[in-house]
């Protein structure tokens, strides 16, 4: 054997020798992972079931909204014609309000008002039970 037989050979048992402990942790750490496999695939499953959960809910919270938009919908659908009523009774309100008013100012100053309706006109026919509520509120105020 020469000397670069002897030479190569050197090197190889120098690599052979600074591979061992590199293999040896190598291993070593190998036999952590596959022990922490085990919590690694049930931390994996809680995530699973994590986002299958969420996602259930939020097709819940999707659910429930959509049937709480109805509901408001269909609310302010019966809402429509009690707001039409109300600001019918409102200008009707306003009406005899002014008339009264005008009454008032008319026997306070003891002048005859021309054109005023009489006081005991006879009243049109009441549309709704709202606007008799009003009307029989508004006499109960004048008199």
């Amino acid at each position: 054997m020469g000397w670069f037989e002897w030479l190569a050979q050197l090197a190889v048992v120098a690599l052979l020798a600074g591979t061992i402990p590199v293999a040896l942790r190598l291993e070593r750490t190998l036999r952590s992972v596959r022990r922490d496999r085990d919590s690694l695939i049930g931390c994996a499953a809680a995530l699973d079931d994590a986002t299958r959960s969420a996602e259930a809910a939020s097709l819940r919270l999707r659910r429930d909204s959509e049937e709480s938009r109805k509901g408001l919908a269909d609310g302010l659908a019966a809402a429509e014609p009690l707001r039409d009523d109300l600001r019918y009774l409102l200008q009707r309100a306003e009406a005899v309000a002014d008339r009264l008013d005008e009454l008032v100012r008319a026997a306070r100053n003891g002048l005859p008002q021309a054109g005023a309706p009489p006081v005991a006109a006879p009243p049109r026919p009441v549309e709704s039970r709202a606007e008799r509520e009003l009307l029989l509120a508004l006499t109960r105020r004048a008199s």
